[in-house]
C-alpha cells in the first residue's frame, strides 16, 4: 500500500500535464487530456490529486468567478486575468505597488501575507474579432 503522501504515477501524471500547459485546464480540461493521452483514471483520482496537489503547494487552485476551478502549476507569486468574452486566462508577473499594500494593511489592520488580485477585461483575439465585426 502507498503513503498517502507518495507521488504515485497517477498524481505524476496529472502534474505533467499541468506542468506541461499555460491555459490554466479546469478538472474536465485534464480529464479529457488524459483520456487523449491514452489514460483511464477514475474521476475521483482525477479530483483527489488536485487536492493533493494544491495542498502540497505543487500548484494552485484559481476560483474564478461563476466558474469551475482551474489549476496552475506556476506557483511564484503572480496574478492572473480573465477575457470577460471567452473567459481565456493569462498571468500577470507585475507586483502591486508596496505603498498600495502599505495603505491597505494600515487602513485594515491586517498584515498582509498574499495577495491574489484578479484582473478582467478583453483578450487580444477577442478585441481582433469585435473590430473584424465591424
Amino acid at each position: 500500500m502507498r503513503k498517502a503522501g507518495a507521488m504515485t504515477v497517477q498524481r505524476k501524471t496529472i502534474y505533467d500535464i499541468l506542468t506541461a500547459t499555460d491555459d490554466h485546464p479546469t478538472a474536465s480540461d485534464i480529464i479529457e487530456r488524459l483520456k487523449a493521452g491514452g489514460h483511464n483514471f477514475a474521476y475521483a483520482t482525477v479530483y483527489n490529486t488536485l487536492k493533493y496537489l494544491t495542498e502540497e503547494g505543487l500548484i494552485h487552485e484559481l476560483k474564478l468567478e461563476g466558474d469551475a476551478s482551474r489549476y496552475d502549476a506556476r506557483t511564484e507569486n503572480h496574478q492572473h486575468i480573465v477575457c470577460s468574452s471567452c473567459g481565456k486566462v493569462d498571468e500577470v508577473f507585475v507586483e502591486p505597488p508596496t505603498a498600495w499594500l502599505n495603505s491597505i494593511s494600515e487602513q485594515t489592520g491586517y498584515e498582509i501575507t498574499e495577495e491574489k488580485i484578479l484582473f478582467k477585461g478583453v483578450c487580444e483575439g477577442c478585441k481582433n474579432a469585435k473590430s473584424a465585426a465591424h
